[in-house]
């Protein structure tokens, strides 16, 4: 497997902090170097690199944030090189030690250069989780394929990819693998085909890790997100790929972002093979493990009285 090596100059777009003095840092894993420590990065989590993928906005900032918050040092992510920057700023502002890197985490070569830029600013990598992705408002019947493709990729490559660049530096860390996915994969929804079938992929793909890569105690676990507040320009694809606002959900079923980056934080400290967030996603787990049937005619039901919801 290839791994990879540190560019002798720095890449484009991607953004390093600059270092304060150094400190006592907890005893690293063998053979890997520390990263450097601010009054900001002292806390249960200090000298462990986080990278996460589609960190620019919403849960994946926020997530970021958390992990900032207990002493981590966050590798940043996203395609929009100016908002990206102004979350870097912020989180920076704070204290926080924070790098950046733009990526379109579906292009193998970027995502090189995405775990480079973690071991240039940080020296080594412990946590990825893989965040980004593409969601959608569309029925299969009138997707374009190049469309359902797009959807698709963003949800397994983005998250193939990243491991793929980072899996010999999480190894020698003994490190953490947390999938993004989301309660839609349990048992599918209307107008969301090839969100859902990639969100369901990386189920399996997180068991198969587990089993292959046992011996290395890597931890590979999944997230089951519910419904959560949006920033108000968030956008998903239509059947032409053209983007559109998220479906109707009534605020008093979402999470705050904070919430749920918290549940994510948890799952990963506790090295969690799967979390579903809130009682809805737990109740389709059951529903669609013991009574399969029921399960679907709830959902064709919602989705007669309840068209809002899922066009």
């Amino acid at each position: 497997m290839a791994t990879t090596s540190r560019p002798k100059k720095p890449v484009t777009n991607c953004r390093s902090p600059k270092r304060p003095s150094p400190k006592p840092l907890p005893k690293p894993s063998p053979g890997l170097k520390p990263t450097t420590m601010s009054s900001k990065t002292a806390g249960p989590l200090a000298g462990q690199v986080v990278l996460i993928t589609g960190s620019e906005s919403g849960i994946g900032r926020e997530t970021a944030r958390a992990f900032c918050r207990l002493g981590a040092a966050v590798v940043l992510n996203g395609r929009q090189p100016a908002r990206l920057e102004a979350t870097r700023q912020a989180l920076a502002a704070e204290g926080y030690l924070v790098a950046a890197c733009v990526a379109d985490v579906t292009d193998y070569a970027a995502c090189e250069r995405l775990v480079a830029t973690a071991l240039t600013a940080f020296g080594r990598l412990d946590v990825l989780i893989t965040n980004a992705s593409i969601s959608q408002r569309a029925y299969f019947a009138d997707m374009q394929p190049e469309v359902f493709r797009q959807v698709f990729d963003s949800n397994v490559y983005g998250s193939v990819y990243p491991l793929k660049a980072a899996l010999p530096h999480l190894i020698a860390a003994r490190g953490s693998v947390t999938f993004i996915s989301s309660i839609s994969a349990l048992n599918g929804m209307p107008s969301g085909s090839a969100y859902c079938a990639g969100k369901a992929a990386l189920a399996n793909l997180a068991h198969t890790l587990r089993l292959e890569l046992a011996d290395t105690g890597v931890h590979f676990g999944v997230v089951y997100i519910g419904f959560t507040q949006n920033d108000p320009d968030k956008r998903v694809l239509d059947a032409a790929g053209q983007p559109v606002p998220i479906a109707h959900r009534p605020p008093r079923w979402q999470k705050s972002q904070a919430q749920v980056a918290a549940i994510i934080l948890s799952h990963v400290r506790r090295r969690r093979r799967r979390t579903v967030i809130s009682a809805l996603g737990r109740l389709i787990l059951v529903v669609h493990a013991l009574l399969p049937r029921l399960g679907d005619w709830v959902v064709l039901t919602s989705q007669r009285r309840l068209r809002k919801f899922y066009e």
